[in-house]
């Protein structure tokens, strides 16, 4: 159970940013940066406790690596969407009367830019916090948070840029995105996640 709550805290807090930043009046081009400092800060938070995923693709990832137990993989995945929602919802009322406009953007970039982002931000999680090579390294998350500034500098614009299905329930919550798209970020990042974990698997064959 604490394991799940420190999920749901991480990603509260992940989501809670992203509105409130993205959200006119917001942090405009500093965005991502607010957002990668906020991951940043949790996963150092949490990663001793739940390993700070905040992120069912990511669960999903390390799962398939063999550092997540099955039992907690439905708990870890629950509580980030509840953190989600609340998030929403709280976003909801700091920025009430706020002009939200959801993103319409096309399928097949949307698609590839959410898979291949996911999969750099799991693979990259799994190398930092995982791999016997790096084990005991200070900069886990400085890695992780910095994967995901670059993420959305490079793929917000195309996307929305989630990289994480919880993330897309939240700015569907908000407005940010439509109900219609929810499944492009559902199957792109899990399948950006999975295939993460296979090419961790590959290029650390020791490991496995």
């Amino acid at each position: 159970m604490h394991k799940a709550l420190v999920e749901l805290i991480g990603t509260f807090f992940l989501v809670l940013v992203i509105g409130l930043t993205v959200i006119a009046p917001g942090a405009g081009a500093m965005a991502p940066m607010a957002i990668g400092a906020m991951l940043m800060v949790m996963v150092y938070a949490g990663g001793p406790i739940s390993g700070g995923h905040y992120n069912p693709a990511v669960t999903l990832a390390v799962w398939m690596r063999g550092k997540c137990e099955a039992k907690d993989v439905p708990s870890y995945m629950g509580a980030q969407v509840l953190g989600a929602v609340l998030a929403a919802l709280l976003v909801g009322v700091c920025k009430r009367g706020s002009y939200v406009s959801a993103l319409a953007p096309q399928v097949l970039p949307a698609l590839l830019v959410e898979c291949l982002f996911t999969f750099a931000l799991a693979f990259v999680v799994l190398n930092v916090t995982t791999s016997k090579k790096s084990a005991g390294n200070s900069y886990f998350g400085l890695a992780i948070g910095f994967a995901l500034v670059a993420a959305v500098y490079a793929g917000g614009g195309i996307s929305g840029g989630a990289f994480n299905p919880a993330v897309a329930i939240g700015i569907t919550l908000l407005g940010l995105s439509s109900v219609g798209n929810l499944w492009i970020f559902l199957v792109a990042n899990l399948a950006g996640g999975a295939l993460a974990a296979l090419a961790f698997r590959r290029t650390n064959p020791d490991l496995s």
